[in-house]
C-alpha cells in the first residue's frame, strides 16, 4: 500500500528521538570508565532496570510482530507472547541470582567465573554476537516497516535512519543511555497499549467499522453452492456477453482454484474453494501485478493515488455478529473475546503466480472464518500441522515453543542487564518487576490484535503494520504516538543488542581470549568502534530481509540463542562434573547446529534463497526440539570424557 505521510506523526517522531539522543549526550559522562560504559556503573535501581527488562524485551516481534500475527491468524500470534513469557520463569528462578554473583559485564563472564579458560571466552564471546546479529534483523526490519508510513521513505531509509540514531545513542553514553531509553520506552508502550485497547473495547465491534472516517470496502463473495459450475457464477456475477470468466488451471494456476473475469477491459480474478460440507463459494480478489519492466499494477491499474489510478484497498472486518447484529456497542475484555468466538471473520490468504514472461502476481483472497477456528491454534500456514495428522508440522510447532521458553534466558542483552544492578537481591527484584510489565503487555496484544483484525484498517501486504494502522484508524493522534513509541521500542532493544556484542569484542575476545592489554579509555574506544561495525551489519541484514515477519525472525534467534547459551548457564549451576571442554563444545555445537538447520529448512529456502521450500534438507524449520537437546548432550559427553584432564588445569 501507498502510505502518506502525516505532519503530526512527524512531528511526534521527530520529539522522541530528540529526547532520546539529548538523554544519550547528557548522560555520556557517566559512560567514562568500561563498568559505566559496559554496566552503567552497576548503580542503576531494580525498578528502573525492572521496567528496562520490559523496555529491552518488548522488542519490534513483541509490538510489531505479535500484533500482527494475531491479526491476520488469530490465536497463533498469541503463542509467541505464551513462550515469551514463559521463558521469563527460567531466568527468575534459575538465571537471576548467580549470574549476578559470577559476572561482571557480559555472558562470558559468568561461564567463565569457575575455570579462567580462555576457550570459554571465545565460544561465548563469538556465540554473543551471532544471536545478537540474529535478533537485529527483525528489529531493523521493523524500524524499516516504521519509518515508510511515518515519513513516506522507502524501507531502506527507515533502517539506514534506525541504525544511524542507534550508533549515536551506544557511542555516545552505552549502558547508562540504553538502560534509560528502555525504562522510557518500556513505561510508554505500556501505558499507550493500555490506552489502545481502552478504546478499542469502546469502540466495540462492527460489520461496517470505520478506517479513521473512512468506510471500508467489502469484497463480494458468492455462495454457497452445489457445484462449482461456471454458467451458475456468471449468473452470480450478472455477466453480459461482452464479459469472460474462465478457470486458470494450466502452469502455475494449477490446482489454485482461481477464475479470470474480464469486464469493461479490466482483469480481476475470483478465488473458488470449498468448505468441509462440499459447498462452494467465489471471493473477489484484490492483486498485485510486477512486470519484468518493473512497473505495478493494481487490480488492473497503474498503482498510485492519482487519477486513473488506484491501490489495495485496506482489510480486516467482521462479516457475521452473533443473533445478526451489526454492531456491538462498547464490550468489557471478556465480552469482547467471547464475541469474537461467536462472530465469523474474513481472514486474508495469498497466492504468488509467476508468468513464464517474467510478471509476478500476487493475489490476496478473503477466508470467511468462524470465531471460534480464529480462536484456536493453527491458522497460521506454520502451524497448520497442530490441526492435521503431518508429525513435523507438529514437531516445528514443539520446536519453536521450545526455543521461546529456553531462548528468554539465554539472550546476551537481556543477560547483561543483570549487571547494572548493585547486588542479587536487586536482580530477582528487577526480574518480578519485569515479568509484571511484560505479562501485562502480553495481555494487551491479543486485543490489539483483534482490534486491528477487525479495524478495516490492515495492509494485506504488510502484517508488521497492524498495530500502527489500527492506531491510525481512530485518529491520526494516535498513530503518531503509537508509531514513536514502537520506534523507541526498536531503538532500546538495538542500543542493549548492540551493547552486548561491542563487549563481546573488546572483553571476551581481545581483553580475555587474545589478551591485549588496554586501559578504561582504549576498552570504551574499542567497544564504540565496535558497536560502528556491528551497528552496519545490523542495518545491511535489515534491508536484506524486508519481507519477513519480524515475530518469526525472532523465532529464530531465540533457537540459537537457546541451543548455544542455555546448556552451559544450566550445567554450570547444577552439574558438578561440567568441565571447561564441555561448556566450550556445547555452545560451538548448539551454535553452529541451530544455525545449519536454520539454512537448510524449507522457510530458508523459500524466503532467502528464493528455491522451492519441497528441496529443503531439514524435515520442518525450527530447529530447537533436536539442537537444545544436542547442546545438552555434548556437555555431558565432553565433560565425562574430559574429568581427569581438567584437574587443576588450566587452558
Amino acid at each position: 500500500m501507498i502510505y502518506e505521510p502525516s505532519f503530526m506523526a512527524v512531528l511526534v517522531f521527530g520529539v522522541i528521538v530528540a529526547i532520546t539522543l539529548g538523554l544519550s549526550f547528557w548522560l555520556g559522562a557517566k559512560a567514562k570508565s568500561s563498568k559505566g560504559y559496559f554496566a552503567a556503573g552497576g548503580g542503576i535501581h531494580w525498578f528502573i532496570n525492572g521496567v528496562a527488562f520490559a523496555g529491552d524485551y518488548l522488542s519490534a516481534a513483541s509490538f510489531l510482530g505479535i500484533c500482527g500475527m494475531i491479526a491476520f491468524y488469530g490465536y497463533d500470534g498469541f503463542l509467541y507472547s505464551i513462550g515469551y513469557l514463559a521463558g521469563w520463569i527460567v531466568a527468575l528462578f534459575v538465571i537471576a541470582e548467580p549470574l549476578k554473583r559470577m559476572g561482571r559485564f557480559t555472558f562470558a563472564d559468568a561461564l567463565d567465573s569457575k575455570f579462567q579458560s580462555r576457550g570459554i571466552k571465545l565460544a561465548a564471546a563469538i556465540s554473543t554476537l551471532v544471536v545478537s546479529i540474529f535478533y537485529l534483523i527483525p528489529q531493523m526490519v521493523g524500524a524499516g516497516v516504521l519509518i515508510t508510513p511515518l515519513l513516506g521513505f522507502p524501507h531502506y531509509v527507515g533502517v539506514l535512519m534506525v541504525g544511524t540514531i542507534v550508533i549515536l545513542i551506544v557511542v555516545t553514553a552505552g549502558m547508562v543511555s540504553t538502560t534509560y531509553v528502555q525504562f522510557l520506552k518500556g513505561s510508554l508502550l505500556v501505558i499507550f497499549s493500555t490506552v489502545l485497547t481502552v478504546l478499542i473495547l469502546q469502540r466495540g465491534l462492527s460489520t461496517d467499522p470505520e478506517n479513521n472516517g473512512k468506510p471500508t470496502h467489502h469484497f463480494q463473495i458468492f455462495g454457497p453452492a452445489a457445484s462449482n459450475n461456471i454458467d451458475y457464477w456468471k449468473s452470480e456475477l450478472k455477466l453480459d456477453d461482452k464479459d469472460t470468466l474462465i478457470p486458470l488451471n494450466q502452469g502455475a494456476w494449477a490446482k489454485k482454484g482461481f477464475l479470470q473475469l474480464t469486464k469493461d477491459k479490466i482483469v480481476s480474478y475470483w478465488k473458488l474453494t470449498k468448505n468441509s460440507e462440499q459447498q462452494f463459494f467465489l471471493s473477489e480478489t484484490q492483486y498485485q501485478q510486477k512486470n519484468k519492466d518493473g512497473s505495478i499494477l493494481i487490480n488492473g491499474l497503474p498503482q498510485g493515488n492519482g487519477e486513473g489510478q488506484t491501490d489495495l484497498y485496506p482489510v480486516g472486518r467482521i462479516s457475521k455478529l452473533p443473533n445478526n447484529e451489526t454492531k456491538t456497542g462498547s464490550l468489557g475484555p471478556a465480552e469482547f473475546l467471547s464475541t469474537i468466538r461467536e462472530s465469523e471473520l474474513i481472514l486474508w490468504g495469498s497466492d504468488t503466480i509467476k508468468e513464464k514472461d517474467g510478471t509476478v502476481l500476487t493475489i490476496y483472497f478473503p477466508k470467511p472464518t468462524s470465531g471460534h477456528k480464529v480462536l484456536s491454534p493453527g491458522n497460521h500456514p506454520k502451524f497448520a500441522g497442530i490441526r492435521g495428522d503431518d508429525i513435523w508440522g507438529k514437531l516445528n510447532f514443539l520446536s519453536l515453543m521450545l526455543a521461546l521458553f529456553c531462548g528468554t534466558a539465554s539472550l546476551p542483552h537481556i543477560l547483561i542487564r543483570y549487571y547494572t544492578v548493585k547486588d542479587q537481591a536487586s536482580a530477582r527484584k528487577s526480574t518480578i518487576v519485569g515479568i509484571g510489565s511484560i505479562g501485562y503487555f502480553y495481555i494487551l496484544t491479543l486485543f490489539m490484535g483483534f482490534g486491528a483484525m477487525t479495524s478495516g484498517a490492515l495492509d494485506v501486504t504488510n502484517s508488521n503494520m497492524a498495530a500502527p494502522l489500527l492506531a491510525k484508524s481512530i485518529g491520526d493522534w494516535l498513530f503518531a504516538v503509537i508509531s514513536a513509541i514502537a520506534f523507541t521500542t526498536v531503538l532500546g532493544t538495538v542500543s542493549g543488542l548492540i551493547i552486548a556484542s561491542s563487549g563481546a569484542v573488546v572483553h571476551d575476545l581481545m581483553s580475555s581470549f587474545m589478551k591485549i592489554e588496554m586501559n578504561d579509555f582504549a576498552k570504551v574506544r574499542i567497544a564504540k568502534i565496535a558497536s560502528v561495525v556491528v551497528g552496519v551489519i545490523a542495518i545491511i541484514l535489515g534491508i536484506l530481509f524486508e519481507k519477513f515477519n519480524v515475530n518469526y525472525l525472532v523465532g529464530w534467534a531465540f533457537s540459537v540463542a537457546a541451543s548455544a547459551n542455555l546448556p552451559a548457564l544450566v550445567m554450570l549451576l547444577f552439574w558438578s562434573k561440567t568441565t571447561k571442554q564441555g561448556i566450550t563444545a556445547a555452545i560451538f555445537v548448539g551454535m553452529m547446529s541451530s544455525l545449519g538447520w536454520i539454512l537448510l529448512s524449507a522457510d530458508t529456502y523459500k524466503g532467502v534463497y528464493g528455491l522451492s521450500p519441497e528441496s529443503a534438507i531439514v524435515p520442518f524449520s525450527q530447529p530447537g526440539l533436536v539442537t537444545i537437546p544436542l547442546g545438552f548432550l555434548t556437555l555431558v559427553i565432553v565433560s565425562l570424557l574430559t574429568q581427569q584432564k581438567s584437574v587443576g588445569a588450566k587452558q
